[in-house]
């Protein structure tokens, strides 16, 4: 038999192995595009109820304009410039697969969400693509808004749309291969109406709010982007940018080493202000922007953490990075754990 007929055959086997392995390892969705519904012409009626709603979620809760706005990182409140709240920023966070935008969310027509239907924002909110039905990098937590319930929803879109419209062109986000590919296992459908939750409760209402406002996503440490198992909100979650590097808190209640807030007052001082026990907090934790949480909500969200199981893991920002032998990273007091 002749080498290159050999070769050939090696050559088909091994294509022939890897439509079978790739598929099966990482699943079919990074190749033939993720998983999406057909967007609706369904529209949501505005009312001041639904506008009040939203602007307190968007504002507050999930902090949207927040990751949304350009930004002054030398301040200690990150101001926004006049007249940008919303308008969409290239997101300065060091470490990214590639470039990322935060897009613009005001209703312009050019640059911002003015052509989208109501259900192509709610599908973007919660199921993660975009109005072309491309996935959205999963720094935009589509996968925790799930859990916004369809009234929620439909107050958020009606916010938005009140939003004066920016111009502001901005650079798309690219995203590096393999990650632009795999990213198309994150999104998901849905189908059915996602009711109310149960806030019958601190506790329970805590919960939804912290689960919205992904507070576990921050203050868990990761590893190749996956939570370390036992280490929920202990904190060591390394943030780079134009505001320095520092690594997130602790928040679980252990006594030495984390939830650094002995009373309600204190917490809520802290997310009002932006100071723990006289300490400024960094200016990525986004504090101000939950300056406008209502007591009820903050209290509920004290209760809340207060539940998680403690974790004795020491991060101090104030002191030089040294590695941790329980995050695997390099901050703060990271040594004495």
């Amino acid at each position: 038999m002749k080498v290159g007929k050999i070769l050939g055959y090696i050559v088909l086997t091994l294509v022939i192995v890897a439509a079978v392995a790739i598929p099966a390892t990482v699943g079919i969705h990074p190749f033939i595009g993720p998983r999406k519904r057909a967007a609706t012409d369904r529209a949501y009626e505005r009312t001041p109820l639904r506008l009040e709603r939203g602007q307190y979620l968007v504002g507050n809760v999930a902090a949207c304009l927040f990751c949304h706005s350009p930004h002054d990182w030398t301040k200690h409140d990150a101001p926004t410039p006049t007249g940008m709240a919303g308008a969409g920023a290239v997101f300065p966070l060091a470490g990214l697969p590639g470039a990322l935008t935060a897009p613009n969310l005001t209703p312009d027509a050019e640059t911002g969400l003015g052509r989208w239907s109501d259900d192509e924002i709610g599908r973007a909110i919660r199921e993660g693509v975009d109005r072309d039905g491309n996935a959205l990098f999963p720094l935009m937590p589509y996968e925790r808004y799930r859990r916004f319930s369809d009234e929620d929803l439909a107050s958020i879109v009606v916010f938005l749309r009140s939003l004066a419209p920016v111009r502001n062109p901005l650079p798309p986000t690219k995203i590096i291969f393999p990650v632009s590919y795999l990213i198309r296992n994150a999104p998901a459908p849905i189908t059915s109406a996602v009711p109310e939750p149960d806030t019958s409760t601190p506790v329970n209402r805590g919960r939804y709010l912290v689960e919205i406002a992904g507070c576990a996503d921050c203050h868990t440490p990761q590893k190749r982007g996956q939570p370390l198992p036992g280490m929920n909100f202990a904190g060591g979650f390394i943030f780079e940018g134009p505001w320095g590097r520092v690594a997130s808190a602790n928040i679980t209640p252990d006594a030495a080493t984390g939830f650094p807030y002995d009373t309600e007052a204190m917490f809520a001082s802290a997310l009002r202000a932006g100071y723990a026990r006289g300490r400024a907090l960094n200016q990525i934790m986004p504090w101000e922007s939950y300056q406008g949480l209502a007591d009820p909500d903050l209290l509920a969200i004290f209760s809340y953490l207060r539940t998680m199981p403690a974790v004795h893991h020491r991060v101090d920002n104030a002191k030089d990075p040294t590695e941790c032998r329980l995050c695997k990273a390099k901050h703060g007091a990271g040594a004495e754990n």
